[in-house]
């Protein structure tokens, strides 16, 4: 059974008060959502190759990948938040997700191990990148809780990408 909701709550606005003006609200808002739909897209493509991995680091791979697809899962609640706590509105929608991600999908049937590794360290250098221009924005709106949250992020991303990277080296 689904509850009735008054006309007048269906069609209230959003209003969260913020000493940050109404454009700079909008502006990281907006760049918070875009961001998010890229770190959907990296968290479903980091457990697509990890419940798709094969071959003899298996186990070392799927592990890692697992730790990472935590760690990326755990950032989009902070970044929707954000995006609310600035006066703005995010994601509602996995067909939004879509419309506005800028990191690739892979629907491949099969990748190899290797191959997956390399398009996550890619994946996360751009998200990297993805994440400076973000910053770029609430710098100039003097909005220093969100870049004090990116500088993390980054981090984070430059982590995953250095793993992953290290992990597709020949051995010495």
């Amino acid at each position: 059974m689904h509850d009735i909701v008054a006309p007048s709550r269906q069609t209230a606005p959003l209003r969260t008060p913020s000493d940050l003006s109404l454009q700079a609200g909008k502006d990281i808002a907006g760049a918070l959502t875009v961001l998010l739909a890229d770190v959907f897209a990296l968290y479903l493509k980091t457990k697509n190759f990890h419940w798709h991995l094969s071959g003899p680091h298996f186990r070392d791979y799927h592990l890692m990948l697992d730790e990472q697809g935590e760690q990326i899962f755990a950032t989009t609640d902070a970044i929707a938040e954000r995006a609310r706590k600035v006066g703005g509105t995010t994601l509602r929608s996995i067909g939004q997700i879509h419309r506005i991600q800028r990191l690739l999908d892979n629907d491949a049937d099969y990748v190899t191990p290797e191959d997956m590794l390399a398009e996550l360290a890619d994946d996360n250098r751009q998200l990297t990148r993805f994440l400076r221009a973000t910053h770029g924005v609430c710098t100039t709106h003097n909005d220093v809780a969100t870049t004090s949250l990116i500088e993390n992020w980054i981090d984070e991303a430059e982590r995953r990408s250095w793993f992953l990277f290290e992990s597709t080296l020949p051995i010495r």
